[in-house]
């Protein structure tokens, strides 16, 4: 299969400096996106390119990574002043403090059990809350292992990066922990999707490879991609329907993808230092990517062949 990808424009925010950081598909169809240097939270309309801003009670909470919930919200990390968020796609804001104090919740996703669950990076935990607000802990067998982003899997598991621990855990919704230790040293793994044949993508920032992470009857088998330069600090996955991953370039201002069998392509953004972050493939296949000095671009990505 060839893929093609061809810039479609930037949307940009109504706040300067805003700090567009991560992307969700809402229940509501539109594009919700974190701004991170402001404490806002941005609606974004595919159809029209409409973009709303909802300020949050704190400007200099942080909210980072964001994922649409069980209850008809999204929910998000506040980074800065250690809570958990929820916004209606109405725009109605409110968050939830945590008990573990300054934990730094940073990735954050949909659970299988009906809860949001979400990395703790300061304490080496994983947390767990329901759409009530009530807050479970879940301890690591590692210390300093900072927990960056979390994914459901296809196994009815979360699973989490170890940034510093080198590694990729798998907790079920009962607490039970696993770590699997990358192969290469180092390699400080970030950015982590599932792809829809229940492979899980990771992005190794410090290495500038893609991981890919599958199991079965022999276990679990990693396999890595080095990209073109190791120096590129590859940062947020999404995966394709058809399984390609994408992923963002931070050091190099690139957005790239990577096939199963690891054919990989990069694109220039439209400046070198527009530090991409977060992806996501909106409802009609357009892929959007969060630039942090920049706006949020939009990327028409074709499919041709085999």
């Amino acid at each position: 299969m060839t893929t093609s990808v061809s810039p479609l424009g930037t949307l940009a925010l109504p706040t300067a400096g805003s700090g567009p950081y991560a992307l969700a598909v809402g229940p509501d169809g539109h594009l919700w996106c974190t701004l991170v240097h402001c404490g806002r939270i941005a609606r974004l309309t595919p159809s029209t390119g409409r973009v709303e801003e909802f300020a949050l009670d704190s400007s200099d909470c942080g909210p980072t990574l964001i994922t649409a919930g069980p209850d008809g919200a999204l929910w998000f990390t506040r980074y800065r002043d250690h809570r958990i968020g929820r916004i209606t796609v109405a725009g109605e804001a409110r968050s939830y403090a945590l008990p573990g104090g300054a934990g730094g919740p940073y990735g954050i996703a949909a659970g299988p059990d009906g809860a949001l669950w979400f990395t703790l990076t300061n304490t080496d935990r994983i947390g767990r809350i329901g759409t009530d607000g009530e807050v479970r802990e879940f301890p690591l067998p590692c210390e300093g292992g900072f927990p960056s982003f979390l994914t459901a899997g296809h196994d009815g598991a979360l699973w989490f990066t170890l940034n510093q621990a080198n590694a990729i855990g798998r907790i079920t919704v009962s607490g039970e922990v696993r770590l699997h230790p990358l192969p290469t040293p180092g390699v400080a793994p970030v950015g982590l999707a599932a792809g829809p044949d229940g492979s899980l993508w990771f992005a190794e920032i410090g290495a500038g490879r893609i991981g890919r992470l599958t199991t079965g009857e022999a276990g679990v088998e990693i396999t890595e991609f080095p990209l073109p330069e190791a120096y590129c600090r590859p940062h947020a996955v999404a995966v394709a329907p058809d399984g390609t991953c994408w992923f963002t370039e931070w050091g190099t201002g690139r957005i790239g993808s990577v096939t199963p069998d690891g054919k990989i392509t990069e694109h220039p953004l439209a400046a070198l230092d527009r530090e991409p972050h977060g992806l996501v493939f909106g409802p009609d296949g357009t892929l959007y990517v969060a630039e942090e000095r920049g706006g949020v671009s939009r990327w028409e990505v074709r499919r041709t062949g085999r």
